[in-house]
């Protein structure tokens, strides 16, 4: 699926780790890692909503779609 999670580059840019995002969201770490590893098949609005909320920032700065020849090579296929 080529639409990718760039969770760990919002983490980065705000200086957060998973564990406080988690605290603050109220969503196990094992779910956000999920997300963050780009395993995930889909997302809730309302835990995307939190998630913006606590990160602050916007959808699309979590989300991105690529093309399928983007989406190969970023997995190494």
């Amino acid at each position: 699926m080529p639409i990718v999670a760039n969770l760990d580059v919002m983490l980065a840019r705000r200086k957060m780790s998973l564990t406080e995002l988690s605290e603050k969201v109220g969503i196990a770490i094992a779910n956000l890692s999920i997300l963050k590893t780009g395993k995930a098949r889909a997302i809730r609005f309302s835990t995307l909503d939190d998630i913006c909320r606590v990160l602050e920032c916007q959808p699309g700065d979590i989300l991105e779609y690529m093309s399928e020849k983007e989406y190969k090579k970023l997995m190494g296929g």
